[in-house]
């Protein structure tokens, strides 16, 4: 796992190897262990690397055997050996043991077909001497970051956003309409990033820049509706058994200690079952628990332990711990957050480096391609309600999904009415699955300056991303559109960004997912809906094949979304001196994004409320993060956190 950034500039200026120094040290903790810089005439691409695949000859960058096209990789090609032993049959003789070498020699015998070739999660760029063209691309899935402007006709591009805001030319701003996506999805659609002008190469995409410009096509697309197998339970768990079988083989290959989470849920569970089964022995397991009861999942952390004999280190997380490590959270996320579900991940990321351990195995991946999320059963819910809108009986139905949320498990008829009949017979609508989830977000709105109110008047993130839906997306069942919006929306914009690669990385760890094998995505995809969600019993085959397999109180275990605290993080009587500085009228006046008086308002809400709403919740945390982005990035770009050291650097200099 590393970290990649380049300047492309036809003009030949000769300054530019010190200029993709500085972008490269403003994110040297993805790649601690080495660091590598090319430099042609219009090109200049570098790498940090964090060795895990042939630690002693894989520094970047390097070149195919011809010596035509120059790479820096960040991620895993899990499937390398294989596709090495294709390479040797075609007489491709190779340097080192590294897939980097293996990815670059793929490309220069392919082009871009090799991308259908890998098995993997990446983002790279290849420059080709000869055609004087860069190549970039980035993994089916979006597990990888790969960021890029074109100013004054030159292209930047790294990793994360701060190294390409480490030069002088790129302008620094938010932009209104990213932030009304934002506060409608919790991200941004890609390719739009939170800042004007910066873009986010879109999952399953690859992108050309030469003399002529900048070109994207797609390579991958994730359908969910159409060619159905017809399989019964016992085949699709034979199958499914198979390829998770493979996915978490292959995510198993490294030269360094490969650990994992176990957060006591269906899916981490299983996974560390399968690794126990795959390569008995000792193997390290995490996980982070909280003071705060309502969202501490220990006991079953505990139970799983003892079931498959892990060796385990577990951390407890307190609100004051959140508050603290908060500013570094979106320091390392580059977006606006709406809650504060990373910062934990960014802790026990820090526990699992602290252990002298590089790579993590995790679930993610699950919940969306075997529907497992609360969201997938209330649509069904909602629909079949639908049909008897006046039912005093249907809406109870949803209690049975939200045993964890307080002010519903006790809800009358009448309240369950209220908080999730918003456009309830809106059943046409192909985003009807997350509407209400997007509605409640889009309150946050309503606390936005007048200047961003004008500026975004007229504009609808609904209506942005219906324009990106499948052409026959209209056929598609209710679970097959929820799962697809959740898959290409949240989970590669938030999931596998905000509490994913930036909080695993920023402390040089790498995550791997095994659910989310392209091979695994797309058997998932061709199932019945009947195998995922049955009746409301989501997640259902994954359910059935780890019956007898894992301790039978997780497989029964109801479904606990992932959450942490939020108003007793920032608003305790001990809270860091930033939060205060973040609300205060100057800070609001000056960022220009909310309404002092609205956020006034909201703030004597929540501080006079004994349990504040999820909404209000969700606000605090919006007004904050955003404060501190706009501190970080735009006001005062933390020059102490930029300046990361480079270690092992090696410059080709081909000039």
């Amino acid at each position: 796992m590393c970290g990649v950034a380049g300047i492309i500039d036809y003009r030949g200026k000769t300054n530019t190897v010190t200029a993709v120094g500085t972008m490269l040290r403003a994110f040297s903790h993805r790649g601690p262990d080495e660091s590598g810089i090319y430099h042609s005439p219009m090109a200049t691409i570098g790498n940090v690397r964090l060795s895990i695949i042939d630690l002693q000859t894989g520094q970047q960058p390097l070149s195919d055997i011809s010596g035509r096209y120059w790479i820096v990789f960040n991620g895993e090609i899990f499937n390398y050996i294989e596709l090495r032993e294709e390479l040797e049959k075609k007489d491709v003789r190779l340097r080192t043991r590294s897939d980097t070498e293996v990815l670059v020699n793929l490309y220069a015998l392919y082009g871009k077909s090799c991308l259908s070739m890998l098995n993997g999660q990446f983002a790279f760029a290849i420059w080709d001497k000869q055609k004087e063209e860069l190549f970039l691309a980035r993994d089916r899935v979006g597990i990888r970051p790969l960021f890029y402007t074109v100013t004054n006709g030159v292209l930047y591009f790294g990793s994360e956003i701060k190294a390409i805001f480490r030069n002088s030319e790129v302008t620094r701003e938010l932009d209104p309409r990213s932030l009304s996506q934002i506060y409608t999805f919790w991200t941004a659609l890609t390719p739009g990033t939170a800042f004007k002008g910066i873009f986010e190469l879109s999952p399953g995409h690859f992108m050309t820049f030469g003399r002529n410009g900048l070109r994207t096509e797609r390579f991958w697309e994730l359908s969910i509706g159409p060619n159905r197998t017809d399989l019964s339970l016992p085949e699709a768990i034979e199958r499914f058994n198979e390829l998770f079988t493979s996915a978490v083989r292959i995510r198993l290959r490294a030269d360094v200690e490969v650990a994992a989470y176990l957060s006591g849920g269906l899916d981490s569970t299983t996974t560390v079952a399968y690794i126990r089964d795959i390569e008995p022995g000792v193997l390290n397991t995490f996980s982070i628990g909280f003071e705060d009861k309502d969202f501490d999942e220990s006991k079953y952390q505990e139970e799983a332990v003892r079931y498959l004999n892990t060796n385990h280190r577990a951390i407890t997380c307190s609100s004051k711990e959140i508050a603290e490590a908060f500013p570094k959270v979106v320091w390392h996320s580059e977006t606006p957050l709406t809650r504060t579900a990373p910062t934990p991940m960014l802790i026990l990321s820090k526990l699992v480096r602290d252990n002298n351990i590089k790579v993590v195995i995790t679930g993610e991946g699950s919940d969306e391609i075997l529907a497992g999320y609360d969201i997938f059963r209330e649509a069904v819910i909602r629909q079949f309600w639908a049909k008897q809108p006046g039912s005093s009986l249907r809406p109870m139905l949803l209690k049975r999904i939200y045993p964890d949320i307080p002010h519903l498990r006790n809800a009358s008829p009448n309240i369950l009415k209220m908080f999730f009949g918003y456009k309830l017979e809106d059943t046409s609508n192909p985003l009807y699955s997350h509407l209400l989830r997007w509605n409640n977000s889009n309150h946050i709105k309503k606390h936005f300056s007048d200047s961003v109110r004008a500026s975004v008047s007229g504009y609808d993130p609904l209506e942005e991303l219906s324009g990106k839906l499948l052409p026959d997306f209209d056929n598609w069942t209710t679970l097959a559109k929820a799962q697809w919006l959740e898959t290409t929306v949240f989970m590669s914009g938030y999931l596998l960004s905000s509490q994913g690669d930036r909080m695993a990385m920023a402390n040089s760890v790498e995550g791997r997912y095994p659910f989310l094998d392209y091979r695994v995505i797309e058997f998932c995809s061709s199932l019945p809906d009947r195998l995922k969600l049955n009746g409301t019993n989501e997640k259902y085959l994954l359910k059935k094949l780890m019956t007898g397999r894992i301790p039978e109180s997780i497989v029964k275990r109801p479904k606990q979304p992932y959450r942490a605290p939020i108003s007793s993080v920032f608003l305790a009587d001990d809270k860091p001196d930033y939060v205060n500085e973040m609300l205060s009228e100057r800070m609001i006046r000056k960022a220009g994004v909310f309404s002092a008086e609205s956020v006034t308002g909201i703030l004597e809400k929540v501080r006079k409320s004994a349990a504040a709403s999820e909404m209000d919740n969700m606000v605090l945390t919006s007004v904050i993060s955003t404060h501190l982005l706009y501190h970080q990035f735009i006001d005062n770009q933390n020059q102490d956190l930029l300046n990361e050291p480079l270690n092992n650097l090696k410059v080709i200099n081909e000039i």
